[in-house]
């Protein structure tokens, strides 16, 4: 049985000054004001577009991440429409070898290798956290036992878990992004979604401040809409 903390991997964002360039050639199109470009304009149009509301030029960039979290969580993700996702299937994956689930962010478990559900916690444990990785270690021992059995991947999977480990890659573009972190790092939304979803706003709005810097984890407090979905 494998212990992991939720995590993801940037792909294919540019150097941020080659993006919000490319961000203002296009929105001034809408304006036939490309004679106002300068090496410094890019920051100061692409704000104006953001706090007037013309967001739709935003959808001419694309970020693509591969994000690994439970399936509970990916339950959620794929509820955003405006994107493309590719998901590692328990239909084809063979977890006979060991099972990784992923810790839940409330409890203090420790990530690692354990071949015995008893010595994975210390006495400093809350007495759910004993429960859920007893929970995990059996569904992992009945997994392992119908493979053995004969039972298909696809036919065992139905007794693992929510918090069966899973990667999914999910491309959108700059504005379905906003959307996506508007919901999901709201107080409102559930606390693994949002434990992802800070972790990935917080890198994009240091790479792409001017469009994401109101969602980083020291501007949380602000957003007040979404979650609950």
């Amino acid at each position: 049985m494998i212990l992991v903390r939720p995590s993801f991997e940037l792909w294919n964002i540019d150097p941020s000054s080659h993006t919000m360039k490319r961000l203002e050639a296009a929105g001034r199109v809408c304006y036939k004001s490309e004679g106002n470009i300068t090496n410094e304009s890019a920051d100061k149009f692409v704000g104006k577009l953001i706090s007037s509301g013309h967001e739709s030029v935003l959808e001419h960039e694309k970020i693509t991440v591969k994000v690994v979290c439970d399936r509970g969580v990916t339950h959620e993700i794929v509820r955003h429409r405006l994107a493309s996702y590719s998901q590692e299937s328990t239909r084809y994956c063979d977890y006979a070898g060991g099972v990784t689930f992923v810790i839940p962010p409330w409890s203090k478990i420790d990530t690692g290798v354990y071949t015995m559900w008893p010595r994975a916690l210390g006495e400093d444990h809350s007495q759910g956290d004993w429960h859920w990785v007893r929970a995990m270690d059996v569904a992992e021992v009945l997994y392992t036992t119908m493979r053995s059995e004969g039972w298909s991947p696809q036919q065992a999977r139905t007794i693992l878990p929510n918090s069966l480990k899973t990667e999914i890659v999910m491309t959108m573009n700059l504005r379905e992004w906003r959307h996506f972190f508007k919901l999901r790092c709201s107080p409102k939304a559930h606390p693994q979604m949002r434990e992802i979803a800070q972790m990935m706003a917080d890198e994009f709005a240091s790479l792409l401040p001017v469009v994401f810097g109101e969602f980083s984890s020291t501007k949380n407090d602000e957003l007040t809409d979404g979650g609950g979905i």
